[in-house]
């Protein structure tokens, strides 16, 4: 009697407020009345294909669109639309709504064509012999006071790690950099279409002059993406070792001890400094032509120590390291069957 009470008042209070007024418990009365097996839940629809009660009757949005193509709106924004209407005591729908049917219909864009510029190369520079790829760059040496610099240009060959060319100068400038590209060209005796030059997008490596001596040398210009810190990797990477060295200063008190510093510097560099990239070899050697020597040298020797205690080397012989045979910039990705 209690259910059949419960179910008279559920279909006008619900089933909670009909056990209240009964007195009868809520969890009973579902157990009691639980259909079993469970009926087959329909399946859900999506928010967009749900009926919205409040969305626009297609009659009502097509009159918003004729508005918006009229030739009396066709040149003014939605926003100035919508309330040019509501002064003239006319409502069709939110500004939203105006521009959400624009939206739909493909027609909310820019409308002068905006200029767009095609995205940059990601340069890829392969160096299989010395003078084949040159990186330079320039840094800052901090002078004797504050916001006092002066300015170090150094030109690299990825592929040996040697220094070509260096200048200490007391401003950054496109005539100067020009200069010193132009004599370390000529020092190393480049010819016409020998050599390849990158740097990064300074104003002095994208200056004119800089431009027009390339061309005229026959030197292949090769510029970062802007933005992209490692595409020139090999110069910032000897600008760190010159700042980390243990004798590099904080600051400099004239631009003839900066130069003198370098000077010290750049003869240990290329000269005394074995360079883990090129088989711990000096660039001066793998630059010159020496490395092979040197090698053969350093396996005379370790093949000495082995014939004295081969029981010291478990694995095999000990050889030295490698010579370098490339030096990349930006290596590209080479297909899986080419790797194996």
């Amino acid at each position: 009697m209690t259910d059949q009470a419960v179910t008279q008042v559920a279909a006008q209070l619900g089933v909670r407020a009909a056990c209240e007024a009964v007195g009868a418990a809520q969890a009973g009365y579902y157990r009691r009345h639980r259909q079993s097996p469970a009926p087959v839940r329909p399946e859900p629809v999506s928010h967009r294909q749900r009926h919205q009660p409040r969305a626009l009757a297609e009659d009502e949005q097509q009159a918003i669109l004729d508005a918006l193509h009229s030739d009396r709106f066709v040149d003014l924004a939605p926003a100035e639309v919508w309330a040019t209407l509501l002064d003239e005591g006319v409502y069709l729908g939110s500004i939203s709504t105006f521009y959400r049917l624009l939206r739909q219909a493909g027609e909310v864009r820019e409308r002068r064509t905006q200029a767009t510029h095609p995205a940059k190369v990601k340069p890829e520079l392969v160096a299989n012999r010395p003078n084949a790829v040159w990186s330079w760059d320039i840094t800052k040496l901090r002078g004797p006071a504050k916001w006092t610099y002066y300015y170090l240009y150094v030109i690299l060959d990825i592929f040996s790690r040697y220094v070509v060319g260096w200048m200490v100068a007391s401003r950054e400038s496109a005539a100067l950099a020009e200069v010193l590209i132009r004599q370390t060209c000529a020092k190393q005796g480049i010819d016409r279409d020998q050599l390849t030059i990158h740097a990064d997008r300074g104003s002095s490596m994208t200056s004119k002059p800089v431009a027009f001596l390339l061309a005229d040398l026959g030197v292949t210009q090769s510029h970062s993406r802007p933005h992209v810190s490692n595409d020139n990797p090999f110069s910032e990477a000897q600008f760190k070792t010159l700042k980390y060295r243990p004798d590099f200063p904080g600051r400099f008190d004239s631009i003839e001890e900066a130069r003198l510093h370098c000077q010290v510097f750049f003869g240990w560099y290329n000269d005394e400094h074995r360079h883990s990239g090129l088989g711990l070899h000096t660039p001066a050697d793998v630059h010159y032509g020496l490395a092979g020597a040197v090698r053969d040298k350093r396996a005379g020797v370790l093949d000495t120590a082995y014939a004295a205690h081969p029981e010291r080397f478990v694995r095999k012989p000990p050889q030295p390291p490698k010579l370098p045979e490339t030096s990349w910039i930006n290596r590209p990705h080479q297909p899986e069957e080419e790797t194996q």
